[in-house]
């Protein structure tokens, strides 16, 4: 019998493999028992290269590259933890280990935005923008003039995370809505970037219990998709 490191896996987007190192990071600290250690939901990235390893078949190129775009976007962070040693000769060096957690912004990103999220446009003076930006019940800012669109996109995004379909088909779809949601909230809303996001989006047909939420946003997002 093969043992399980050793079962093929297919190849994936960088897309897909931020979506699986982001769940991954998620439920490290969903299950986490201390910040750090075997049960923390700080981890070290040898441990990280490891684990996706196993888990999905991640080279340590796939995971590394992608850490840096976690980072930078800042659903992931950085902790160094600083020690000292002493060496044969009696000199204490200092030693850095460096661990990697989700953000409020990473569990946001996979949860959608709730009672503590910090609003999109925290620091801006939307009366200045000439917009009457509105809030969604899922906590995401759009332009008052896309509220139907929007609140039919909350409605699929809960049908989608109620259902059954598998955690990581449910992420890539709940980023796709918040695609579209971002671009609802311009001033001019990028056309070819919605109808991309569409593509995927209305794949959520398939899932029980979500074809009719599918259609209804169908009806009002195709405005965009000329």
């Amino acid at each position: 019998m093969p043992r399980k490191e050793d079962v093929a896996h297919p190849v994936l987007s960088n897309t897909e493999i931020r979506r699986l190192m982001l769940q991954y990071f998620y439920e490290r600290n969903k299950n986490a028992t201390s910040v750090m250690g075997k049960k923390g939901s700080a981890v070290r990235i040898s441990d990280v290269k490891s684990e996706l390893k196993v888990q999905h078949g991640l080279t340590q190129s796939d995971v590394q590259s992608n850490l840096t775009y976690l980072l930078s976007q800042g659903w992931v962070e950085e902790k160094d933890v600083q020690k000292q040693f002493r060496t044969k000769s009696g000199t204490v060096m200092p030693a850095v280990t460096i661990f990697y957690q989700i953000t409020a912004d990473g569990i946001d990103k996979i949860e959608g935005a709730g009672e503590f999220t910090m609003p999109k446009f925290h620091g801006i003076k939307i009366e200045a923008t000439g917009q009457n930006i509105i809030t969604l019940g899922d906590g995401n800012q759009i332009d008052a003039r896309f509220s139907d669109l929007g609140q039919k996109l909350v409605d699929l995004r809960n049908a989608i995370t109620e259902s059954s379909a598998p955690e990581n088909q449910k992420m890539s779809l709940v980023a796709d809505i918040e695609t579209v949601q971002s671009q609802l909230a311009k001033p001019e809303p990028n056309h070819n970037i919605i109808a991309t996001a569409w593509e995927t989006l209305q794949l959520a047909a398939t899932i029980d219990g979500c074809a009719g939420f599918v259609e209804k946003v169908r009806h009002l997002i195709r405005h965009f998709l000329r």
